[in-house]
């Protein structure tokens, strides 16, 4: 488990520092204006491109399917079908990069001078999206081959050079908002020239037939999972726009202070996604191999190491958690607003682990209905939660949050064992998965 779990917890500990290096490379400015321009902006492409994360997470369930049933050609086609649809996606998002923009941050909220600088940002990044969509594909294939570590290889190169890119052109040449935006770009651009030349050298060439890339029955599945997941994930989205919005609604300081917040909360939640990472690997290769005890091996893994490691971030932010608010801005109004809601970013982790562990074991099986199902009753919880504490304000905000953090987690524990029973009525075969 760890052998995949370790490198894409490192993987995924590199992406939140993406934030942090343009928080701040922004926040050194002293200006909470561009700050909260950037952090809309970058919430906003979190969201949208989070939407098409089903190319990741069914990538990563398929290969791992076909690995555990033993389908070796299959796995060139699930790469190349995954670039198709990232091509036309992400095609489809520049061309209507207009009327998006519109809509998204018209329904943000922010002051006139946020909006403006987060305009600046959207038109430029919303040319980052078939190489972005592109990267999932890649990431997803070789971490369903449990290929963990060339997956780590690419997203450190991703996430390095938008670091190096960014500081080059934010501090040095003055580059601003603009800058922080054209490194993005550069970046997905290097990982996916990497991600290709990775493929074509363990496969040899990404050459298929025909047949074999438009086979009618697994088209057909693989449309419908990547159907079920991108509506759990737009409902998940929702409640995280909706959630921005809010903080948006309240002010420059307060948008910017949630910002701030916010990297801390993806910094746990990396940990956590690390090991659904592993989960779904494993369990779709269990899955493929029909072996309900490797299967069930798993899921009590992750979770046990979940709330271990949830524990130990909880522990770091209550510990250290002003000294890092400190360093990700100089504004004493950001620092300090921020502070009064860092001991609710410390509770998620905490909250967090069921959610987590079941999306991971959830995507493994391709159980993508009930996944989106209860992601949908878990946003009318949250916006109910949101509701009765909304005279509390940002700390009600916040409160809600953690709410759905555990209605995810809580509905998916309770669904679970009736899944397993009906996805391993038969009886098991020899283990799958290496001892």
């Amino acid at each position: 488990m760890f052998a995949i779990a370790g490198p894409a917890m490192a993987a995924n500990l590199t992406t939140p520092l993406l934030g942090i290096v343009a928080t701040i490379s922004i926040g050194r400015l002293g200006d909470a204006t561009p700050l909260g321009g950037v952090a809309m902006a970058s919430v906003i492409f979190d969201c949208l491109f989070w939407l098409f994360a089903f190319l990741r997470m069914s990538t990563v369930a398929f290969t791992a399917q076909a690995l555990g049933a033993g389908e070796g050609q299959e796995l060139r086609a699930l790469l190349v079908r995954g670039f198709a649809v990232a091509a036309l996606t992400g095609t489809g998002l520049i061309a209507l990069q207009i009327p998006l923009a519109a809509g998204l941050f018209g329904a943000m909220g922010g002051s006139d001078g946020v909006t403006r600088a987060a305009k600046t940002y959207f038109a430029i990044r919303i040319w980052s999206a078939p190489l972005v969509l592109a990267n999932y594909a890649v990431l997803g294939w070789l971490v369903g081959q449990a290929r963990a570590t060339l997956a780590l290889g690419v997203q450190i190169a991703i996430n390095a050079v938008n670091m190096a890119a960014t500081v080059l052109l934010v501090l040095v040449f003055d580059a601003g908002v603009a800058g922080a935006a054209i490194a993005a770009i550069l970046a997905e651009a290097t990982g996916l020239a990497i991600g290709v030349f990775i493929a074509r050298h363990l496969t040899g060439g990404l050459a298929v037939s025909r047949t074999a890339l438009l086979d009618r029955p697994k088209l057909m599945r693989m449309m419908a999972v990547n159907r079920d997941i991108m509506i759990r994930t737009a409902a998940l989205i929702t409640a995280f726009l909706f959630f921005t919005a809010q903080g948006a609604r309240a002010g420059d300081v307060t948008l910017a202070a949630n910002a701030v917040l916010n990297n801390l909360l993806l910094i746990s939640a990396f940990f956590l996604d690390g090991l659904a990472n592993a989960a779904e690997q494993l369990c779709g290769r269990a899955y493929g191999a029909r072996d309900r005890t490797a299967f069930s091996s798993v899921t009590r893994l992750v979770i046990l190491w979940g709330f271990a490691f949830a524990l130990a971030v909880t522990a770091i932010y209550a510990l250290f958690g002003p000294a890092l608010i400190d360093i990700m801005t100089a504004s004493q109004d950001v620092r300090s607003s921020a502070r009064d809601y860092l001991w609710l970013v410390a509770l998620a982790p905490v909250l967090g682990v069921f959610a987590f562990a079941y999306d991971g074991i959830f995507i493994g099986a391709t159980w993508a209905r009930d996944m989106r199902n209860l992601m949908m009753l878990s946003l009318i919880i949250f916006l109910a939660a949101w509701l009765a504490l909304r005279p509390f304000g940002n700390a009600g905000l916040w409160g809600a949050l953690l709410v759905l953090y555990a209605a995810r987690g809580g509905l998916q524990a309770l669904r679970y064992p009736a899944l397993l029973e009906s996805s391993f009525a038969a009886e098991p075969r020899a283990a799958s998965l290496p001892p």
